[in-house]
């Protein structure tokens, strides 16, 4: 079984770091968390994240223990999450000074 590493237990994403990872594989994870296993939907890159739970859309995307983006759209567990599901907050004035 594949496996992702997952840096923190709040993480709701683990990252490709071994090798690339083929739509149908069971993904197992490594790390803080190690008891998920998810069936990869797309293929998805050395360094590049898949969804550990589903993460609907507005939710934020959790690496580090932190948000590193929200969703744009609902990402299923095993999804390939990038640019194309998640917004960065990331040098976003327009969120400045705002919580949550």
């Amino acid at each position: 079984m594949k496996k992702v590493f997952v840096v923190e237990k709040a993480d709701n994403v683990g990252t490709a770091v071994g090798e690339p990872i083929q739509t149908g594989e069971t993904v197992g994870t490594e790390g803080r968390t190690t008891d998920v296993t998810v069936v990869a939907h797309a293929d998805i890159a050395y360094g590049h994240k898949i969804a550990l739970v589903d993460i609907p859309k507005g939710e934020q995307v959790m690496k580090y223990a932190l948000s590193i983006g929200t969703a744009s759209q609902d990402i299923k567990a095993g999804d390939h999450v990038h640019i194309h599901n998640v917004d960065s907050n990331r040098g976003r004035g327009d969120l400045a000074g705002q919580e949550g």
